[in-house]
C-alpha cells in the first residue's frame, strides 16, 4: 500500500488507524514498488526501472555487449511474413511482455514495443532481431529516468502525432500522444487506429492550456 499526500501529520494519523485495524509494517519513504524505483531529491522525484532492465537483460541472455542509439531503425515496416517462424516463440512472448511493463517508465520504447507486440502469436527471426535491438538500446540507456519536479507551472501541454497507412499488413495508421503537466510527463500512448484512411493526410498538433 502506498500513502501519499502533502500533510505529514494526516499521513501519520492514517497509518496509525490502519495499524489499529490490520497487522502491518511501515516501510518508510517509498523507494521500490512492483519493480519501479523511486528516488527523492530536494528538486523532485525520479522514477526508473534500472534493476528490472538488468534482470531482463540477464533473462534475454544476449551473447554480446553491443549497444545501439535508437530502439528501432528508421522507416522499418515489419510484416507477418518477414523471416522464418521461430521454433519456440515462448522467449519472444516473455520478453515482449516484460517490455510492455517496462514502458511504464520508458515512454521512448512505447512505439517499438507496440509494433513488436503485434507478432507475439507468430514471431519470426526478423521480429526477434528487432526485439534484440530494443534490448541493446536499453542496455546503453539503462540509467535514464523520468523526473517529476516539486515545483512546476500549472500548464497542461499535449502533443500528438500520426502516421498514414504505416502498417503494410492492413494499411492502418498509428497515432500517439504524450501529455505534460508543467515539466512532468504524466501520460503517453501509441495505438493503431481502428479505421483505414484513404487520404495521405498526416497530422501533428500541439495543444496547451493554462489551468
Amino acid at each position: 500500500m502506498i500513502i501519499t499526500g502533502d500533510d505529514s501529520e494526516y499521513i501519520a494519523f492514517v497509518k496509525a488507524r490502519l495499524r489499529d485495524q490490520f497487522l502491518m509494517t511501515d516501510l518508510g519513504p517509498l523507494r521500490y514498488f512492483l519493480g519501479i524505483e523511486i528516488s527523492s531529491t530536494s528538486n523532485g522525484f525520479y522514477i526508473s526501472q534500472e534493476n528490472y532492465i538488468q534482470d531482463l537483460l540477464v533473462r534475454a541472455a544476449l551473447g554480446d555487449e553491443r549497444t545501439v542509439e535508437t530502439p528501432m531503425e528508421l522507416n522499418v515496416k515489419l510484416q507477418l511474413t518477414d523471416g522464418d517462424p521461430l521454433p519456440d516463440p515462448t522467449r519472444y512472448r516473455h520478453l515482449v511482455g516484460s517490455l510492455v511493463y517496462l514502458a511504464v517508465t520508458r515512454p521512448n520504447i512505447s512505439y517499438p514495443v507496440h509494433i513488436l507486440s503485434q507478432f507475439v502469436y507468430a514471431p519470426t527471426t526478423v521480429h526477434y532481431s528487432h526485439l534484440l535491438r530494443v534490448l541493446r538500446y536499453l542496455r546503453g540507456t539503462i540509467t535514464r529516468r523520468l523526473f517529476f519536479p516539486r515545483s512546476s507551472s500549472l500548464q497542461l501541454q499535449c502533443y500528438s502525432d500520426a502516421t498514414w497507412a504505416s502498417d503494410p499488413s492492413d494499411r492502418r495508421s498509428l497515432s500517439a500522444y504524450c501529455v505534460f503537466f508543467g515539466g512532468s510527463l504524466i501520460a503517453w500512448k501509441t495505438k493503431k487506429q481502428t479505421a483505414v484512411f484513404r487520404s495521405s493526410f498526416a497530422w501533428k498538433t500541439r495543444l496547451s492550456c493554462v489551468l
